[in-house]
C-alpha cells in the first residue's frame, strides 16, 4: 500500500508523540519504504532509531534489526512497547539473543510466525545460528536495519569481525532492502561499510556532526577524583557517565563516588550479565545518577537526559570519543563533555598495541595520534572534530569549548624543536621520547648513564625548563609530523622528511604552553559561577514544578517498571511546567506527548499540576570534603602473600597486568592503611645499600613531610623517584606501622 506524508505524520504522532520529523528523517523513511538501500550518517541524538522503527511499524512484515549489544536491544524493545498501545504490545517488538531461556525463545518464535512482531532485534552472532536462519526464512522480512554499522570497519572505533559476515547471512535468509546506520564514520569508514554490505549504490543521508549543545573540554589529569566530585556536586540531580579504560578503575571510581555521597554503579564486560543489566536499569530508571563504565556501556542506549560525559582516561580514537560524548544531551539540552588527559595514558595505550599484528598496530597508532592532536591542540575543538569527519566549520570561535572560551598561550617553538631534531640526528641509535626529554632536561638516571648520554653535548641544555617541557615539545613535533615513532621498534622516535626540511630551512612554529594545575585550584573556586545552580535546571520552565513532575515520573516508572523517559521525556515535562495543562486535550499538545501517552500516563501529572502551589526552596551545592576509599583492592591479599614469598615486585606487577609504578602505588596504600610489609629482599637486589641508607635517613631525620618531590630535591639527581618511593615504603612500614 502507498503511505503518504500525512499517514507518516499521523503515525509519528500516534506512536512517538511528535508533531514533525527532525532533519531528513521523513526523506530517509520514505526512501526505505520505497524498497531502496539506505545509508544513514547521523550524530547521536539525531533520531536514527526512529528511521527504522517507524517504517517497521507501518510496513508489512518484520524488520530485522542487527544490533551489537544485548543491553541496547532490551532498552529499545522496552521503548517500542511503551509507544504502542495495542492488545499484543509485548509481541510487537522482540530481541533474540543468548540472554533468553527456552520458554522466552518459544514466545518470540510464536509471535514471529503469527505476524505480530514488527521489529526483531538480533545480535550478529545469533543471526549466524542455523536454527535462527531457518526460522527467519519462514517470515516476511520488510527490511534489514544494521545499527552501529561502524562495527563493520577495521578503521572504525569498535570493529567486530562478526559484522563482516552480515551480507552473506542476509543473502541466505532472503534479500530485502538494507538500512545501515551509524553516528560515527569518517569517509574511509563509510566507504568500507558500503563495500562490505554490497550497497555502494545506496543513497547516503549525512546529517551534520555538529552537536551545538555539547561543550567540549580537556583537563590536565591532576587531582582527578577531587575534580570529578566537585563537578558532580555542582551538577546535583543530573545524570552522567564516566568512562574509564580498565575494569579495575571502573570499580574504584564507582566505589569512590558512593563513599562521597554520589549514587553510582559500575558497568563493564567482566561483570555477569544480570548485574550489568541491573546496573543499567538503575541508571535508566534514575535510581542512580552516575554510571562508571568501560566502553562496553552506552552504545545506542536511549537515555536522552544524560547531562555530562566524563572521560577519566582519554579514549583510543577520536571516533570513539565522539561516539561516547554523543551520549550527552541527546534531547538537545545541556551536555558537558570533560576529558582528563595525560601523556602517560597515551603511553599505556601504545604499550597495549605491542604484540598485535603490525597492520592493526599501524591503524591503532594513526587513530591514537589523532586523539593526541585533538587533546593538545589550541584550535577550536568543534572544528577539529568536524574536520575529522570530513565536515567543514567556518566559525573561528564556537563559544562552546575550552579552547574558544579560554585560549591557551602560544609561543614560537622553533629553536626548541630544532634542538630536539639535532639531538635525534646526533645519535647512532633511536630512543623513546622520554629518554630524549630526559637528556635535554638534564636527568641523570641509570639508563642515561648506561648509554653515557650524561656526557652528550646537549645533555642538560634545557635543564631550566625540565623534562616535562621537552616532552611537550616532542609531542607537538609528532602532531605536526616533524617527528614520528617507529611502530615496529616500540615507539622509538625519528625525524620525518618534513622535519629534515624544517631543520635545513627553519621557520616560525607556534606551539601551546603546557598546562599544569596546582593542588590549590579547588580552594580558589568562585562560588558565583557554580554550574549546577538549580535555577538553570529547566530552562525557562517553572523549576519547582519541573522537579515535582520528575518525582511523579520517577515514582510511576518504578511502579510500572519502565524507564522514566518512556513515560515522558524532560522536554515534555518542561513544556508542562511552561503551559500548566490540566486536561488531556491540553496535555497532548505538549512536546512529545501523543494522545495515547496523555491518556495512558497523564492522570497523575494533570492532578499534580492542577493542585500545584508555587514553592522556591532550592538546594544549592554544599561545601564538600572528598572522602577517600579505604583500600579494599582485590589485589591487596595477592600482593602481600607474594611479598611474604619474596617474589620480585616486577613479577608481581606482570602477573596482575600492572606497571611497576602502579604496584608501588598499591604498596603505598597498603602501608598507609597500617599493614606492615617487608620488601628488603627486593631493595637489596635493585638499589645500592648506600642509597637505601641515605633515603631512609633522609625520611627519618631530615624530612619535614613524606613528599617524594621534596626528598628528590634534597637528595639530588642521583636518586630516582622509584628508588625514593620504595625506600619510603620500607620506612613507613617499619616506623609508622
Amino acid at each position: 500500500m502507498e503511505i503518504t506524508s500525512v499517514d507518516l505524520l499521523n503515525k509519528l504522532k500516534e506512536f512517538f508523540g511528535f508533531d514533525s520529523f527532525k532533519g531528513e528523517q521523513e526523506e530517509i523513511i520514505r526512501h526505505l519504504i520505497g524498497g531502496n538501500d539506505t545509508f544513514v550518517l547521523m550524530p547521536t541524538g539525531g533520531g536514527k532509531s526512529l528511521c527504522y522503527q517507524l517504517p517497521a511499524l507501518v510496513m508489512d512484515g518484520t524488520a530485522i534489526v542487527i544490533s551489537p549489544l544485548i543491553a541496547l536491544m532490551k532498552n529499545q524493545v522496552d521503548a517500542i512497547r511503551g509507544f504502542v498501545a495495542n492488545k499484543n504490545k509485548e509481541g510487537v517488538a522482540h530481541f533474540l539473543n543468548s540472554s533468553l531461556n527456552k520458554t522466552q525463545i518459544q514466545e518470540v518464535k510464536d509471535d514471529l510466525l503469527s505476524g505480530a512482531t514488527k521489529l526483531l532485534y538480533v545480535a550478529p552472532e545469533s543471526l549466524t545460528k542455523e536454527e535462527n536462519i531457518q526460522l527467519l526464512k519462514q517470515i516476511k522480512i520488510s527490511f534489514y536495519a544494521i545499527d552501529e554499522a561502524h562495527c563493520i570497519s577495521e578503521w572504525g572505533h569498535d570493529f567486530r569481525p562478526e559484522y563482516r559476515k552480515i551480507r552473506s547471512i542476509v543473502e541466505e535468509i532472503g534479500v530485502a532492502p538494507i538500512i545501515a546506520l551509524t553516528a560515527t564514520a569518517t569517509p574511509k569508514v563509510q566507504s568500507d561499510i558500503q563495500k562490505n554490505l554490497s550497497m555502494s549504490d545506496a543513497k547516503v543521508f549525512k546529517d551534520s556532526f555538529n552537536r551545538k549543545n555539547l561543550y567540549y573540554e580537556i583537563r590536565d589529569k591532576t587531582n582527578v577524583k577531587r575534580e570529578i566530585i566537585k563537578f558532580i556536586k555542582n551538577n546535583r540531580g543530573k545524570s552522567g557517565i564516566i568512562y574509564c579504560l580498565s575494569r579495575k578503575k571502573v570499580e574504584d571510581i564507582a566505589e569512590f563516588l558512593n563513599v562521597n555521597g554520589i549514587k553510582a554503579r559500575p558497568y563493564h564486560a567482566g561483570m555477569d550479565a544480570a548485574t550489568r543489566a541491573k546496573n543499567q536499569d538503575a541508571f535508566l530508571m534514575e535510581e542512580v545518577d552516575v554510571i562508571v563504565a568501560t566502553i562496553a556501556f552506552g552504545m545506542g542506549i536511549d537515555k536522552p537526559d544524560v547531562r555530562f560525559v566524563i572521560h577519566y582516561d582519554i579514549p583510543k580514537s577520536l571516533e570513539g570519543y565522539y561516539q561516547e560524548t554523543g551520549r550527552a544531551g541527546r534531547d538537545g539540552k545541556e551536555g558537558q563533555c570533560i576529558a582528563f588527559y595525560s601523556y602517560k595514558d597515551i603511553q599505556k595505550l601504545e604499550k597495549f598495541m605491542q604484540g598485535k599484528p603490525l597492520a592493526e598496530q599501524e591503524i591503532g597508532k594513526q587513530l591514537l595520534l589523532e586523539t593526541v592532536s585533538y587533546a593538545e591542540s589550541n584550535r577550536c575543538r568543534r572544528k577539529i572534530i568536524l574536520n575529522y569527519f570530513g565536515e567543514g566549520y567556518d566559525e573561528e570561535n564556537c563559544g562552546c569549548c575550552d579552547n574558544c572560551l579560554h585560549p591557551k598561550k602560544l609561543f614560537d617553538g622553533q629553536e626548541d624543536l630544532l634542538l630536539v631534531i639535532e639531538l635525534i640526528n646526533s645519535m647512532r641509535e633511536r630512543f623513546k621520547a622520554e629518554h630524549l626529554a630526559n637528556i635535554l632536561g638534564g636527568v641523570s638516571n641509570s639508563i642515561i648513564k648506561s648509554y653515557e648520554h650524561h656526557q652528550h653535548e646537549l645533555f642538560g641544555i634545557g635543564k631550566d625548563k625540565g623534562p616535562r617541557y621537552w616532552m611537550a615539545i616532542i609531542r607537538q613535533g609528532l602532531i605536526l609530523h616533524f617527528l614520528d615513532k617507529d611502530i615496529e621498534q616500540y615507539g622509538l622516535a625519528f625525524v620525518t622528511p618534513k622535519g629534515e626540511e624544517f631543520f635545513k630551512t627553519p621557520y616560525q612554529v607556534m606551539m601551546t604552553e603546557d598546562r599544569e594545575f596546582t593542588d590549590g585550584d579547588d580552594e580558589d573556586e568562585d562560588e558565583d559561577v557554580i554550574i549546577g545552580n538549580n535555577k538553570q535546571a529547566a530552562g525557562g520552565a517553572d523549576p519547582v514544578l519541573f522537579a515535582m513532575l520528575k518525582d511523579v515520573r520517577h515514582s510511576l516508572s518504578k511502579r510500572l517498571k519502565l524507564p522514566p523517559f518512556v513515560i515522558f521525556t524532560d522536554p515534555s515535562l518542561e513544556d508542562m511546567s511552561l503551559h500548566y495543562p490540566i486536561t488531556v486535550d491540553e496535555l497532548k499538545n505538549c512536546q512529545g506527548v501523543g494522545e495515547g501517552k496523555a491518556k495512558k500516563y497523564g492522570k497523575e501529572f494533570l492532578a499534580l499540576i492542577e493542585k500545584y502551589v508555587e514553592e522556591n526552596d532550592i538546594d544549592r551545592p554544599t561545601d564538600f570534603v572528598v572522602k577517600s576509599v579505604v583500600n579494599k583492592s582485590a589485589n591487596k591479599v595477592y600482593i602481600i602473600q607474594n611479598i611474604d614469598r619474596k617474589i620480585p615486585l616486577d613479577d608481581i606487577a606482570d602477573a596482575k597486568n600492572m606497571e611497576l609504578s602502579e604496584l608501588i602505588a598499591e604498596l603505598e596504600a597498603i602501608v598507609n592503611a597500617g599493614t606492615k610489609i617487608n620488601i628488603d629482599y627486593y631493595l637489596r637486589q635493585n638499589i645500592d645499600e648506600d642509597k637505601i641508607d641515605d633515603i631512609y635517613e633522609y625520611f627519618r631525620y631530615d624530612a619535614s613531610s613524606d613528599s617524594v618531590i621534596e626528598a628528590m630535591k634534597e637528595l639530588g639527581r642521583d636518586y630516582s623517584e622509584e628508588e625514593v618511593r620504595l625506600v619510603r615504603i620500607k620506612f613507613m612500614s617499619e616506623l609508622a606501622n
